[in-house]
């Protein structure tokens, strides 16, 4: 069941992705992640108050908020830190270069959780997973290629930096997850609640530094229809994905893997939508990334 939970994520996180794009071409990207997180936060708040006024009512629906200690708190607030770093460094990246070019990148992710699932969980993956693994990895390698021919360099693009450590950052934030929901039992809801308001809270600082005393940046923000759908898909996505890590049969770097399959959204649907270059030779590495998601998927 966890499996098909995970396929759910990677759904939503398709069609947040393609939104995402939306949301930040020639725009200003603090404000609009900003806005994002607010838009979830608000989509999570009515959890919260129904569990301080209608316990049972959100019990039975299995969407109650729970009380939790500081230190919990603390934790969770790290998390946020995390993600609010992984999210500024992809934003600016998805503002700079092509969805197709950028989404295949973050699906090296799984590198990084393989890695951090073997020695930290010691879960170990099989033969035919590990295959699975490496396929996905030169496929990414091979979308690197295809880059520069979109005038893309790899070595020398900033933004590329960028979002490989968003990727990084995002991957250790997944590992994270699995510490949160399982060894603190959390449940999905109360994590992303206190998530949202504590990377509100980061994203405020940094805007009143860099954002708000600027007249020139706030009014080159456009508000669009795409932000605050964008945070809506992102909390349903990581309801589905935190439901598949309270099963403790669960392995986060499966997961990981499965997630990835949201490419087939970003980079067919995004490539016809945005006219992106290359979307043919795009195919090829896509085709690899997928058939190493099914060989980590269905070689138990």
């Amino acid at each position: 069941m966890w499996m098909y939970l995970g396929l759910l994520a990677a759904l939503f996180l398709g069609f947040h992705n393609l939104l995402k794009k939306h949301a930040v071409q020639g725009n200003e990207v603090f404000p609009v992640l900003l806005g994002t997180i607010s838009s979830g936060f608000l989509l999570l708040l009515p959890c919260y108050l129904g569990s301080l006024w209608f316990p049972t009512k959100m019990l039975d629906l299995q969407l109650f908020v729970t009380d939790i200690p500081l230190k919990t708190h603390g934790y969770i607030f790290i998390k946020s830190a995390i993600m609010a770093a992984s999210w500024l460094l992809a934003y600016q990246a998805l503002k700079h270069l092509p969805i197709t070019i950028v989404t295949p990148i973050r699906s090296a992710g799984p590198f990084f959780t393989f890695i951090g699932a073997i020695t930290i969980y010691q879960e170990k993956p099989n033969g035919w997973q590990w295959i699975g693994f490496f396929l996905i990895i030169f496929s990414v390698l091979l979308y690197s290629r295809i880059g520069k021919k979109e005038g893309i360099h790899f070595k020398s693009n900033k933004w590329i930096f960028a979002i490989i450590g968003a990727t990084f950052l995002g991957a250790s934030s997944g590992l994270y997850d699995k510490f949160l929901i399982q060894n603190l039992t959390l449940n999905p809801q109360t994590l992303q609640f206190w998530f949202c308001f504590y990377t509100i809270l980061i994203l405020l600082v940094i805007l009143s530094i860099t954002w708000f005393p600027h007249a020139e940046k706030r009014k080159a923000f456009k508000w669009r229809w795409s932000i605050p759908l964008v945070g809506m898909l992102l909390q349903i996505a990581d309801y589905f994905y935190f439901k598949a890590l309270q099963d403790p049969d669960a392995l986060i770097m499966l997961l990981s893997a499965i997630k990835r399959s949201q490419i087939i959204i970003a980079v067919v649907v995004g490539g016809l939508i945005f006219k992106e270059q290359n979307k043919r030779k795009k195919l090829v590495p896509l085709a690899g990334i997928l058939i190493g998601v099914f060989l980590i998927l269905y070689s138990e």
